[in-house]
């Protein structure tokens, strides 16, 4: 059994397999679990200016609707 080429061919086929198998795993695992970790809030928070320039503009137009009314 051991003498026969196929028998080496096909263990040394089934190892690469088996290798690159446990690697794949192992990085579909790793995705997964930054998949699940919360987003940071601070990343997705706008700065003041942003927020002083939306107000501003909510309050040009609430000033349009009543000046309509």
């Amino acid at each position: 059994m051991f003498q026969n080429t196929n028998f080496w061919i096909g263990l040394g086929i089934g190892v690469v397999a088996g290798i690159f198998g446990y690697k794949l795993m192992q990085q579909r695992q790793q995705q997964l679990l930054a998949l699940q970790q919360p987003a940071p809030a601070a990343a997705g928070t706008p700065s003041l200016e942003e927020l002083q320039r939306q107000k501003e503009a909510l309050e040009d137009m609430i000033a349009a609707q009543e000046a309509q009314q």
